[in-house]
């Protein structure tokens, strides 16, 4: 698109424009550094910094212009509200130029990156994801922007905290498909109830159009519920024998990967996931439902869910050092129902004599009320497990969750930080364990867990 045409569709004016038909060819970005020819450089004010400090660095590395509040010295449009203005140009596109594209909405409480990877690779063709977590109304539209016309699906996370964001959401790009994961007590503390944040999560089937179809988790009674809500046609998928889709006959491996026997209307087939962890059952069987609906036979699904390969980083990302400890970074976030989910897999990949569990965990964030409670069970359910070893990293609710494990019977090291932990870990790690490290991201703990899988590991810059 012209300058001239961006102008338009946002509601902007042009700022130090030479050429109001240069054309903007490329993805948006609103990190300088990753700008380049072509591309629109979005400035967003922050707490800490503010973007329209750095548009003159990023139309320096070829970027058009930029989409500001007011003029910086460089091509710029200028609007009243950027992300209002941005929100409006993904929709734009979506009703113009990327009118062909299937958008494939994804939502839940936990497994959205998860369930949007393995989407993004059943489906057939051009298939532009949503890139990390870039699941609200920054990343959405910024997405979009990586589509063109020639993408045949847009698989996109839609995540909230609040009643309403999603329904925002959609308002920029109206799902065709909505997958709804889990209601869980992630974000608890912001929404108050899981009533709450089944209502929130609920939206993105409210949007379908009659044409759409609702994929809903058979397992989740929150989720179930939403049949109620939209006017799409529902497919369910699970482990019921209610689900249109399901699963029987599972079996995880040692590397904690699991395997089963596809059952749809269609007839059965073998899938072997290469994801770890047995939830990723429930996130393949999602995808599986959508390339049905996509026209893929049921060989096809199979195996492009067996072939399919995690592709966001610091989610059970898995690594074998050469002296044989094995690492499992989920240090993207956490909440009570991913922590046990994570929890449940290192079990399934110790099974081994040689093999010691070590859990190194951290805090869960945005749990408002219920914070104290929701440490100390899953200290609890860590203890019950029976791991061989429980390393808790952080304050006040690392000491929470020790109180956790005391209660089970069972023993914890509560240290005050990363290097103390990884301290701990270079004197009693041996060949075979495998070393579970989870937290909210705020914790950082994927800095320890990539520590752990340096050569020489040792005390952090910081």
């Amino acid at each position: 698109m012209s300058l001239t045409e961006i102008a338009h569709v946002v509601g902007g004016r042009l700022s130090d424009v030479l050429d109001p038909e240069a054309h903007v060819s490329q993805p948006a970005v609103f990190d300088s550094r990753e700008a380049a020819p072509g591309s629109l450089f979005i400035a967003l004010q922050g707490e800490h910094t503010d973007g329209h400090a750095y548009a003159e660095a990023a139309v320096n590395k070829g970027a058009v212009a930029a989409l500001v509040t007011r003029p910086v010295g460089v091509p710029a449009i200028v609007v009243d509200d950027v992300l209002a203005a941005f929100g409006r140009l993904g929709r734009h596109l979506l009703n113009g130029a990327l009118g062909r594209a299937q958008v494939v909405a994804i939502t839940g409480s936990a497994g959205k990156t998860s369930t949007k990877d393995f989407i993004a690779q059943v489906l057939p063709g051009n298939v532009v994801a949503t890139p990390q977590s870039f699941n609200n109304e920054i990343g959405l539209p910024l997405t979009i922007t990586m589509a063109d016309e020639r993408t045949g699906f847009l698989v996109l996370e839609m995540g909230a905290r609040h009643i309403g964001d999603i329904r925002q959401l959609t308002e920029i790009a109206q799902p065709d498909i909505s997958v709804v994961t889990n209601v869980g007590t992630a974000h608890l503390g912001e929404f108050g109830s899981r009533d709450n944040i089944a209502q929130a999560k609920g939206e993105i089937v409210e949007a379908l159009p009659r044409a759409g179809l609702a994929v809903l988790n058979a397992d989740d009674d929150f989720v179930q519920e939403m049949k109620n809500r939209t006017k799409g046609r529902v497919v369910t998928y699970g482990l019921s024998e209610t689900a249109t889709v399901r699963a029987v006959d599972i079996t995880i491996d040692d590397q904690g990967r699991a395997s089963y026997t596809l059952v749809t209307p269609e007839g059965d087939a073998l899938v072997r996931l290469q994801f770890v962890g047995d939830v990723q059952v429930h996130n393949s069987l999602a995808a599986a439902v959508v390339g049905r609906k996509a026209g893929l036979g049921l060989e096809e699904i199979a195996t492009r869910l067996s072939q399919a390969q995690p592709r966001s980083r610091w989610r059970m990302e898995t690594h074998v050092r050469a002296d044989g400890v094995t690492v499992v970074n989920d240090a993207y976030n956490a909440n009570p129902t991913s922590m046990r989910h994570s929890l449940d897999a290192l079990v399934s990949m110790t099974g081994g004599r040689d093999q010691r569990s070590v859990a190194v965990l951290g805090r869960m964030n945005e749990l408002g009320e219920d914070a104290r409670t929701a440490h100390e069970e899953i200290g609890q359910y860590a203890a019950e497990l029976g791991l061989d070893q429980i390393i808790l990293v952080g304050g006040d609710e690392a000491g929470w969750m020790q109180e956790g494990v005391t209660k089970a019977g069972g023993k914890a090291i509560h240290l005050p930080d990363q290097d103390t932990a990884m301290d701990l870990l270079h004197n009693i790690l041996r060949p075979g364990d495998v070393v579970l490290v989870k937290g909210s991201r705020g914790v950082q703990l994927q800095e320890l867990a990539d520590r752990l899988l340096q050569p020489n590991p040792g005390p952090s810059d910081a």
